[in-house]
């Protein structure tokens, strides 16, 4: 399981004392801050400002920051601890997963059945806009499983093949999805709106090349997107896309064996390609995927816990759980 070594106390005055130490797993670390005493509140709190000092300096070293052992908060107060580091909260715009907004800024995590696991990914990684910083907070915690595992995609990067990195920096990733078909989530909830020239707008905007089927009733979206990316504040290069997740063969085989029953290959929900529109090798999907599960670091949840990654430099995941869960999810830029 985790190897857990203490490190050090932070005191910035003797009421907002802070311990910490660091989870680690396969190469991937995860920095715990920690009330000195057992009745420690966020917002608001007298702890917050030397609270977002650690959290913003550790996170462009470990890439993700567990905060425990803090008073419960509701989804207002997770709202105001997250925008209290000064950014606002996005929205889930072009999403690719159910979830329900609870309340502005705030959304559940992704709402698959509980059985199902959820790869690594970086959020909106196969967009050219995504969130810098993703929050997680646990409000009920599975009675089994449903960690979020967390990878770092500075050590995804590292580990693999320099031939795949290069193959895939030249070619790049393009997200083929299919909207209307009733197998994945209609246009009207991804983009928002039922107006079709708002979703023309938008796809222009971005960059999405867009072409509407059946009379209108149905869409399909392409967009060409990075495969890697040189982070911004500390110039690492980091493993940046979605390909593995998107790409059919991420499904079960009796799944993708079910889906070609029903539509052609261009009429899948969601697809890769190679950014020409020559088809991904399977093998080297699987490489990716192989190294993730080398670089993963799972712990499991305690109520009350808030996760901050570094969208750029830690992707995350879903395990499978039992019981009732309930993480709710913030983005900010």
């Amino acid at each position: 399981m985790d190897a857990m070594n203490a490190i050090a106390a932070i005191t910035s005055g003797r009421d907002t004392a802070l311990t910490e130490h660091v989870i680690e797993q396969n190469g991937t670390r995860v920095l715990v801050l920690s009330p000195a005493s057992g009745d420690a509140t966020l917002p608001p709190s007298a702890y917050l400002a030397p609270l977002r000092e650690r959290v913003e300096s550790a996170k462009a070293v470990f890439g993700g920051v567990l905060l425990r052992g803090f008073a419960p908060l509701s989804a207002t107060g997770f709202n105001e601890f997250a925008t209290s580091f000064g950014k606002p909260l996005l929205t889930y715009e072009f999403g690719s997963t159910p979830r329900s907004r609870i309340e502005k800024g705030v959304y559940s995590s992704t709402e698959y059945p509980a059985d199902q696991w959820i790869d690594q990914h970086n959020e909106q990684s196969y967009t050219l806009k995504w969130p810098g910083t993703i929050w997680f907070y646990c409000d009920i915690a599975a009675t089994e499983g449903g960690a979020t595992p967390v990878a770092d995609s500075r050590l995804v990067y590292q580990r693999l093949d320099p031939a795949l990195r290069r193959l895939f920096a030249q070619r790049q990733v393009m997200y083929v999805r299919n909207y209307g078909n009733g197998l994945d989530l209609p246009w009207e909830q991804v983009f928002g709106t039922e107006a079709r020239d708002e979703v023309e707008q938008y796809c222009r905007a971005h960059r999405i090349d867009y072409e509407w089927l059946d009379d209108g009733e149905a869409l399909r979206t392409r967009q060409v997107c990075q495969s890697e990316l040189r982070h911004p504040l500390t110039g690492e290069t980091v493993w940046f896309n979605q390909a593995h997740l998107f790409h059919m063969s991420s499904l079960p085989p009796a799944v993708q064996e079910s889906l070609l029953e029903v539509v052609d290959e261009d009429r899948l929900p969601r697809n890769t390609l190679f950014g020409d529109g020559t088809p991904i090798d399977v093998a080297m999907l699987d490489e990716i995927r192989a190294v993730y599960r080398e670089t993963l670091l799972s712990f499991p949840w305690q109520a009350a816990d808030t996760l901050v990654l570094d969208n750029l430099s830690m992707s995350h995941g879903r395990a499978p759980y039992a019981g009732k869960r309930r993480v709710l999810v913030a983005m900010s830029g």
